[in-house]
């Protein structure tokens, strides 16, 4: 009996000190305290609930992204009454892009807080624009709509939106390197392939070419990513073509 005493006791300590930091972090005092474990917890630890429901972090990211994306929807439709569907989709893409999340979840120091069995120098750098979302999720459920928009106006639009900036931002090099060599008649082509060499994190390469030359090459730990350091070294050898149009 003693011994179950001081499981619940360090139990309930641990979640003191977790309501603790996040009181400060949120600038609010959370009441559902599971709802944020739950957002820090890595698929990696294979956790199940008392039902057999995974315990992890995934469905709250997916909560937390639909409703990020509408409080900056909302934003964008006040703020830019002239701005049209497609300018207000566009703009929305860059706030909520998954580089800016990382950086947003980088600026929280929210890594902190996860609990994984993956070592945190390999989890990669999504992990920490998966729990930013995850931890709007959470305080959705926790606190309401009206909570969780204030804390998206206070950390993502105040300190990071700015919208003369946001348009001149380039969210994907590829996809304006693809855009580019439509408007003007040019046949492109990704290839890729496969490049661990002795690493044993799988890598991939990707060799651009324009019209049947080579451009450029990328490599990296994903397809995509490596689409993009390609695609981003053409540009910058196509720069000025690009840029007048």
């Amino acid at each position: 009996m003693n011994f179950i005493r001081k499981i619940v006791k360090s139990q309930s300590q641990e979640d003191k000190q977790l309501q603790s930091e996040l009181k400060k972090l949120l600038n609010f005092s959370p009441r559902k305290i599971d709802k944020y474990k739950k957002a820090f917890t890595h698929r990696s630890l294979q956790k199940l609930d008392t039902d057999g429901n995974p315990i992890n972090y995934e469905r709250l990211e997916f909560l937390g992204d639909s409703i990020l994306g509408s409080v900056i929807a909302a934003y964008l439709y006040k703020e830019v009454p002239t701005g049209s569907e497609g300018y207000l989709t566009q703009m929305r893409s860059k706030i909520v892009s998954r580089e800016h999340l990382n950086e947003l979840g980088k600026d929280l120091n929210l890594i902190r807080f996860i609990e994984s069995k993956v070592d945190q120098a390999t989890i990669g750098d999504n992990i920490h624009g998966n729990i930013f979302e995850a931890l709007v999720g959470a305080i959705y459920l926790d606190k309401g709509y009206n909570t969780c928009q204030k804390f998206i106006y206070e950390n993502v639009i105040v300190p990071y939106v700015d919208i003369e900036k946001l348009e001149g931002k380039i969210t994907s090099y590829k996809g304006l390197i693809i855009e580019w060599c439509q408007k003007q008649k040019k046949k492109y082509r990704f290839d890729t392939y496969e490049d661990s060499g002795n690493e044993t994190i799988k890598h991939f390469s990707v060799k651009v070419s324009i019209d049947g030359i080579q451009i450029a090459k990328g490599r990296a730990t994903s397809k995509k990513k490596a689409e993009e350091l390609a695609s981003k070294r053409v540009y910058f050898a196509f720069q000025s073509e690009i840029s007048a149009g």
